[in-house]
């Protein structure tokens, strides 16, 4: 069989970490994982799915013991292929692998963003140090159009691309009333009440202040983000003095985003910032209708593919105009059937093309790409 060692940066429940974790899950691989910083709070989810973690235990972005430690792993494991995940891995790791002889490197680029990845600017010398270590694998896998685009403006040539979306299991984020009902008790929130929700970490660039900005202009329903980040106590002090704190609800970080999908009636999301957009596509899995401002799995299909998501422009005015308008629809309560997009993205349909990587190397794809993949 087939192993992989699977390196990236850290390991909590941020996209990146879900989608790796997602494939250990699914893939007819052996996967295991190295950890670059931190302990995570994914370790026994991976080992239940058989997969082995591995603490690299990295002090700093040039802590020179990193990549000695992971060319060992290498050796040690035996592993036909390297496949690394963010910035700090994707550099380290493939460094690694080429010490260690690894002959199949790929990589998968989660968050460029437009002059930024990972949270930190996107300098000539970070651009540089990408580009040099980027020759040292075999392919670079973009997780959307957009992502391949930033990636070719880096310089990085346009046959070492290949374009496969982030999956989704549909199965996992269904929505499920036992669930609705037990978050909604717990966070004291009452069976009627209408509720506009949002997931994902929080950093300016997601705009959640547009939402509790919307949400002071409307007696109508409460807000519950659910994660956590830099910009948490801007929030809380923009709430409160704007007079919603008790209108809005802050869980932080939790491992339950399936029930919590299911306790909301309308998903939010202002960011201007995004790659994928996963968390849109896990909403409409659990059958809610969503407000987004960027979303490239959305955007790079046909616009039928997702009819109950509404794309608005990243103004507090025209926010809340859409959450007044959703919150007084007869239908406010109703859950409505996962559209097209979501099938389009179930992780089901990215392994296939990922394991013809694995085995054969990115030739094996650019042959007879199918929908859900396509080169760069």
């Amino acid at each position: 069989m087939t192993k992989v060692l699977h390196v990236i940066t850290g390991w909590d429940r941020g996209g990146a970490e879900q989608q790796v974790l997602l494939l250990v899950r699914h893939l007819p691989v052996h996967c295991d994982i190295a950890v670059l910083t931190g302990t995570g709070n994914l370790t026994a989810a991976a080992r239940a799915a058989g997969a082995g973690v591995h603490h690299i235990r990295m002090r700093g972005n040039s802590d020179p013991r990193a990549v000695p430690r992971l060319a060992r792993l290498m050796r040690r494991g035996k592993y036909d292929v390297v496949h690394t995940h963010l910035y700090r891995a994707c550099v380290h790791g493939r460094l690694a692998a080429r010490i260690a002889g690894i002959g199949r490197v790929i990589a998968t680029e989660h968050s460029l963003g437009d002059g930024h990845i990972e949270g930190r600017r996107t300098s000539a010398a970070v651009r540089l140090l990408y580009r040099a270590t980027e020759l040292l694998g075999e392919a670079t896998i973009a997780v959307s159009p957009t992502v391949a685009h930033r990636l070719r403006g880096w310089g990085v040539p346009a046959s070492r691309l290949l374009t496969l979306p982030n999956g989704i299991d549909p199965e996992a984020y269904a929505f499920d009333p036992r669930h609705r009902a037990a978050v909604r008790a717990h966070l004291g929130i009452g069976a009627d009440e209408f509720i506009v929700g949002s997931v994902g970490r929080l950093v300016s660039t997601k705009r959640l202040d547009l939402l509790i900005g919307a949400l002071s202009h409307t007696e109508r329903g409460r807000l519950l983000i659910v994660g956590d980040g830099p910009v948490r106590g801007d929030l809380e002090r923009l709430a409160a003095d704007l007079g919603v704190t008790e209108r809005v609800i802050f869980t932080g970080d939790r491992a339950d985003v399936p029930a919590v999908l299911s306790a909301m009636d309308l998903y939010a999301t202002p960011s201007t910032q995004e790659t994928f957009g996963l968390s849109v596509l896990e909403a409409l899995a659990s059958g809610l209708p969503v407000l987004y401002s960027v979303c490239p799995a959305l955007t790079d299909l046909p616009s039928n593919a997702a009819p109950q998501a509404k794309r608005l422009p990243p103004t507090e005015g025209a926010w809340r105009a859409a959450i007044e308008q959703a919150a007084a629809a007869p239908s406010r309560h109703v859950r409505l059937h996962p559209p097209p997009a979501v099938a389009h993205y179930a992780i089901t349909r990215q392994i296939e093309p990922l394991v013809r990587l694995y085995e054969h190397g990115p030739q094996a794809i650019g042959a007879s790409v199918p929908s859900s993949v396509s080169p760069a």
